[in-house]
């Protein structure tokens, strides 16, 4: 196992995985696994503008969920794809940060739409060391 970020097939829907040596890095790839199915050519997105956002969580699970779901929430209502993401988690809260640019269907290969974060197949936990973020998204 390494950092890092994937996709997996879940029926109708898509799972998406993140893996960090943090908890916050794992956070972090999950989302970029998120924003990898809606545009194909994620490395190509240019970080130009920054937003900030900040989710409570009852458990680990449901802050993961808070912080996926805020994502696309930012994403959605300013018309912009992210490509990169700062946060900082302390005891149920974080605190972050994503940074992306407009879709342009020109520049950027368009792929699933995601309607949202489940709880289906939801963990946080820490595997042989490294910290595994993971849900199915709706599409």
């Amino acid at each position: 196992m390494k950092p890092g970020f994937e996709t997996f097939e879940h029926g109708a829907d898509i799972g998406i995985r993140g893996i960090g040596r943090t908890l916050e890095e794992a956070f972090i790839n999950a989302a970029k696994a998120l924003f990898s199915l809606m545009v194909l050519n994620l490395e190509e997105v240019k970080p130009e503008k920054k937003v900030t956002l900040e989710v409570e969580g009852e458990n680990l699970e449901e802050l993961f969920l808070e912080w996926l779901n805020k994502l696309l929430s930012l994403a959605g209502m300013e018309n912009l794809v992210f490509s990169e993401f700062g946060c900082q988690i302390k005891d149920l809260s974080l605190s972050g940060w994503a940074a992306g640019e407009p879709i342009n269907e020109e520049k950027h290969e368009l792929g699933e739409e995601v309607k949202g974060a489940t709880y289906t197949m939801l963990k946080v936990e820490k595997v042989n060391g490294f910290w595994v973020a993971q849900c199915v998204v709706d599409v």
